[in-house]
């Protein structure tokens, strides 16, 4: 099926099932332990061993030799596969970082030899006999210093856009604002480790792993091994949190996949907390400039935002600039990202990649501002509102409320407006309140989707489809239950399987939307193969309650399946409107903080979040994202922060003791509003994505509520006492 057209009146918005708030259905099986996870798979008919991953002690060089023998003679040990024994692999499609295999040492604990034993212990306590003799090089490892060689990105990443004169109009405007912001190196920190199983019956592998994307890392594995992918089996049913660490193919799979066939036996593989953090992929840190100039009365007339990033050698930049480019109006315009080579572990995706960090700074510059023009920080955003892509005005946007998002939250948060900071104290708790806007984009990625009816009259929905405690499993089955007019208890959904049909995957906002819509795709198709059974007008024919209905006749839909059972399956493909029209998601939060007088500690009292995203087709799932991401932004203004060792170019705070995320407990109270609305342009579902948007813009909110408490302007993230403490005796 391809959506080449506005949604118009569809099955879907009879709203029985879609947009309820139905409790998840995997719930039970994860709140009682029944879901099994990757390194949990234990199946009767295979013999498992254990692998231990050893990770390069340097950042930069090559491996002279590697002295296994004592490793060999260890108890327990069934196999070592070191880097040199399998040679130069080619790198998959998606990967920028070298998994496995070669001489070279692109960064620290990246994946040169691989112990198999009889037990995890054994494999560990041989893994560290191992003896690796280097050849050391010169590294790169602080942005800042790297910033003054970095290089404008291949054009592809689009890295600079223009509209209009910002030089000119930067120097005409009456209200000028210029300021640096920085973000640090953060860690996706999911609880569940990467980790992987691995067998081999015969040249077919199975690999049971924690993937958010099954094709992308069944393609990429393929490459590796240099096999066919279709004699790759993967399946990652339970994730215990992605955030977007899990997008690619990681060490963990591909080094299972090696050990299997060493030994002939399954061979189970997790990095250890250490190699996550400095082996996989993380978000990098950011240098960013933002210059904004406005009018006397708060219109902005120019507005530039450039970035700076770092990658290894062949990676591309973040994307940080990029919700400058449709946020707010302003006839003058740039914005440019420029990427810096530097030898620390793969930068990729993080939740919400660009906008989250992007509007870290941005937020902040938009607060300046309204400050500096003397207007209360939410009405300065709503005056400079657009309903058209600034730099292509013919272009507008699908649905935007940023407006309504604002008003509501302002009303419902009690915003006071232009409060004097440092001005409200409670004992030894200075408090303020912040604001900053919410965006993200629409992502639109095809998805396809097998729907069986049982004689029964139930319905099987198949799709490789990950749930990576987003509520993939809930949202699918109330699709399906719509579509074909039955209860979310008659549907079973399978996800996460290779064997299905290849699905958008969980990513970048953009798996709720997409994957119900090949869901509903499918759901059509057996749609019309039942009317076609029972002899009914497809366009006329109706599933309610278990039957088909056309006109004065009903029958069961089980009637329609017989013995063997009807089958659609079908892909949603998606058409230009997109192109024709800016397809964006819209929020604004808001944030009440305590900062302590003598010590600088800061506190998240409150929060709320509104959001415009379309149709909410769960409530309760919807709002666990948002609530979750609020929470992560909280991690990410105050706390979270990958501490570069720029002599030895690793990341030192590499375990959950020294990388500290925020948890609900620190929060007292989130709330969660979502503004009723539906896009047409985005998908039959005429829903949009939350899990992101939740994110964007939070820290910012909280760096402006610690300014509003304070008067002490922390543009350099996270913001910790020490940044606040030598400014507050003259607040106190």
């Amino acid at each position: 099926m391809k959506f080449d057209k506005p949604a118009t009146t569809n099955p879907i918005d009879a709203l029985k099932v879609v947009g309820r708030p139905i409790p998840r259905i995997d719930g039970e099986l994860k709140t009682t332990g029944r879901a099994t996870y990757a390194y949990e798979r234990r199946d009767a008919g295979l013999s498992y061993a254990y692998g231990y991953p050893v990770g390069a002690a340097i950042s930069k060089g090559l491996i002279r030799s590697m002295d296994v023998e004592d490793a060999k003679r260890a108890p327990g040990v069934l196999s070592i596969v070191t880097t040199l024994d399998i040679g130069e692999r080619k790198k998959g499609e998606y990967n920028t970082a070298k998994l496995f295999g070669g001489r070279e040492v692109q960064h620290y604990h990246q994946a040169i030899a691989l112990v198999v034993a009889e037990t995890f212990e054994q494999a560990r306590a041989a893994a560290s006999l191992i003896k690796v003799d280097y050849d050391e090089q010169t590294g790169s490892f602080d942005l800042a210093d790297a910033m003054k060689s970095a290089v404008k990105p291949d054009e592809e990443e689009k890295p600079d856009t223009a509209y209009g004169d910002f030089e000119g109009g930067y120097e005409r405007a009456s209200v000028k604002h210029d300021a640096f912001y920085t973000t640090p190196d953060q860690s996706h920190a999911a609880m569940e480790p990467h980790a992987s199983v691995a067998s081999w019956d015969g040249d077919a592998l199975s690999l049971w792993t924690s993937s958010q994307m099954i094709d992308w890392w069944r393609e990429d594995l393929a490459t590796f091994l240099d096999m066919d992918k279709e004699k790759i089996g993967l399946m990652s049913p339970f994730i215990g949190g992605g955030f977007g660490g899990k997008l690619f193919l990681r060490a963990d799979a591909v080094l299972a996949a090696l050990g299997a066939r060493a030994t002939g036996r399954a061979v189970k593989v997790t990095l250890p907390r250490p190699m996550i953090i400095n082996n996989t992929t993380h978000r990098p840190a950011t240098i960013q400039r933002i210059r904004i100039g406005a009018t006397e009365d708060g219109r902005i007339q120019a507005i530039a935002h450039e970035s700076w990033s770092g990658d290894l050698e062949g990676g591309k930049p973040e994307t940080a600039v990029n919700q400058t480019r449709l946020l707010y109006a302003g006839a003058d315009r740039m914005s440019a990202m420029r990427l810096a080579t530097l030898d620390l572990g793969e930068g990729n995706a993080m939740r919400a990649p660009g906008e989250a960090p992007g509007m870290m700074a941005l937020e902040i510059a938009i607060d300046e501002m309204a400050e500096k023009l003397g207007l209360d920080p939410v009405e300065f955003r709503i005056i400079n509102d657009t309903q058209v892509d600034p730099e292509h005005p013919e272009r507008p946007f699908s649905h935007r409320d940023l407006i309504g998002c604002l008003r509501v939250g302002a009303e419902r948060f009690g915003w006071t407006g232009k409060a004097k900071p440092g001005s409200r104290r409670e004992g030894n708790w200075l408090i303020g309140t912040g604001v900053a806007a919410a965006f993200r984009d629409n992502l639109l990625v095809p998805s396809g989707a097998r729907v069986r009816l049982t004689s029964e009259g139930r319905v099987i929905v198949e799709t490789d489809m990950t749930d990576i405690g987003t509520g993939s499993y809930t949202i699918i089955a109330q699709t399906a239950a719509e579509m074909m007019g039955l209860t979310v208890d008659e549907v079973e959904v399978r996800l996460g399987d290779s064997s299905f049909p290849i699905s958008a995957g969980s990513g970048g906002q953009f798996g709720a939307n997409c994957s119900t819509a090949g869901v509903y795709a499918a759901c059509v198709k057996l749609r019309e193969a039942v009317a076609q059974t029972l002899g009914f007008n497809s366009d006329e024919v109706v599933f309610e309650g278990g039957k088909v209905r056309a006109g004065n006749r009903s029958v069961q839909l089980s009637e329609a399946a017989g013995t063997e059972g009807l089958t659609g399956e079908d892909t949603m493909e998606w058409g230009d409107l997109s192109k024709t029209h800016q397809q964006s998601t819209f929020g604004a939060h808001f944030v009440e903080v305590a900062v302590d007088v003598y010590t600088g500690e800061c506190r998240v009292r409150r929060m709320l979040a509104v959001c415009a995203a379309g149709r909410i087709l769960n409530p309760i799932t919807a709002r666990s994202q948002v609530i979750g991401a609020m929470t992560m932004g909280v991690g990410g203004a105050l706390s979270e922060e990958l501490a570069v060792d720029t002599n030895r170019g690793f990341f030192v705070n590499h375990d959950l003791a020294g990388y500290e995320v925020a948890v609900h407990a620190d929060i007292p109270h989130q709330d969660v509003i979502f503004l009723d609305e539906t896009d047409p342009m985005s998908s039959p579902m005429k829903a949009k994505g939350v899990g992101e948007l939740g994110l964007c813009g939070v820290p910012a909110a909280i760096a402006n509520a610690v300014y509003n408490a304070t008067g002490v302007r922390v543009r350099d993230y996270p913001v910790t006492l020490d940044k606040l403490i030598g400014d507050l005796p003259d607040v106190a």
